[in-house]
């Protein structure tokens, strides 16, 4: 085996992470993808986890020159016990809007973290989801066959749903997979559309440069994940437009790399550039008038609006449709406002 390592004595050891190789990947040194899926990791911490034998590539472990390969199971693992990141019934406030003995589905609001990870170990949506059903015996929120189906970023509101039963979860899952759910979203972007609606293609992987953001790469370039995004819009506002999203797929930050990819990141968006000022005038007035949305707004204005799936059981079409929540509703309000004393030349498209 390429890179392959002598076996290290017995001891104790605890996996701390397992990544399966996506069956499309290029052969690449072990560091390098795990730098690439793992944001939070030096590429020198991950030599030093390999150096000490705890890499491991289908159960043997490795040097951190190997080159992964379609398939293969990458784990980390580590000498001693891991932070205990059991998940604990914490009572957090939920919107839940639809709920019945096999799936609830809830709207989530921005600022809340989804999962339990990276420091953010308590006051996530799965920790208030094992409140929500503490008394069901059914229910354990630490059963990876159970609990939610998909995710959002933590400062973008709007809709989910999770499982109560793993036949839900699976059922859900595979609907997810195929792409036979429907899912809109709500954006307000930096733009001025000469458009009407249009379609964004593009492969999706870490930003070599920045770990936490997501780059768009060719279609045809094997790099990254094939994406497609549908917009079209909904209102203009001169310097910003909202929009309607619809995902052919689901990647790790999909609409915002897309739109940042066009030149129109989202408005108040500070990971892809939307929390400067692109587009307008450079009057005082305007930049304040500005800085007071973005204070209204203190995130990127992105809203999971709408999901659409097929009951696990009853096998009926289900349909949720989710209000604006208070802090995008007042930035719209505000960009309303301001279109209405503008002289529309003002704008270039």
């Amino acid at each position: 085996m390429d890179g392959e390592i002598n076996e290290i004595e017995e001891q104790e050891l605890y996996e701390r992470l397992r990544i399966e190789v996506d069956a499309g990947q290029v052969p690449l040194r072990v560091d390098k993808y795990l730098v690439e899926h793992m944001p939070h990791q030096s590429r020198n911490r991950i030599q030093t986890v390999a150096d000490a034998g705890m890499l491991f590539v289908n159960d043997r472990p490795v040097k951190s020159n190997y080159k992964v390969r379609p398939g293969d199971i990458i784990s980390m693992m580590i000498d001693h016990a891991p932070y205990d990141d059991k998940i604990e019934p914490e009572e957090i406030p939920l919107e839940v809007v639809y709920e019945d003995d096999q799936l609830l589905v809830i709207n989530k609001p921005a600022g809340m973290v989804v999962h339990p990870g990276c420091g953010n170990y308590h006051g996530t949506l799965v920790n208030a989801i094992a409140w929500h059903l503490r008394n069901n015996p059914a229910y354990d929120p630490n059963d990876p066959e159970v609990g939610l189906v998909h995710r959002i970023d933590k400062d973008t509101s709007g809709l989910l749903v999770a499982a109560k039963t793993p036949m839900a979860k699976t059922d859900l899952a595979a609907q997810f997979f195929k792409h036979e759910t429907h899912r809109s979203y709500n954006a307000l972007v930096w733009a001025n559309f000469a458009e009407d609606e249009g379609s964004i293609e593009g492969n999706i992987a870490r930003d070599p440069r920045d770990r936490l953001r997501m780059s768009v790469f060719p279609p045809d370039s094997e790099i990254g994940k094939p994406a497609i995004t549908h917009w079209r819009v909904l209102e203009r506002f001169g310097y910003t437009t909202l929009v309607e999203c619809v995902l052919e797929t689901g990647r790790t930050h999909q609409i915002r790399a897309h739109m940042k990819h066009i030149g129109h990141p989202l408005f108040n968006d500070d990971r892809y550039g939307g929390d400067q000022i692109l587009r307008g005038e450079r009057s005082a007035s305007y930049k304040a008038f500005i800085q007071n949305c973005f204070s209204l707004c203190p995130r990127q204005a992105l809203h999971a609006k709408t999901l659409g799936f097929i009951h696990p059981v009853t096998k009926q079409q289900m349909d949720f449709n989710s209000e604006w929540p208070s802090d995008l509703m007042s930035v719209i309000e505000k960009w309303r406002a301001f279109i209405k004393g503008t002289t529309r030349d003002t704008f270039e498209i």
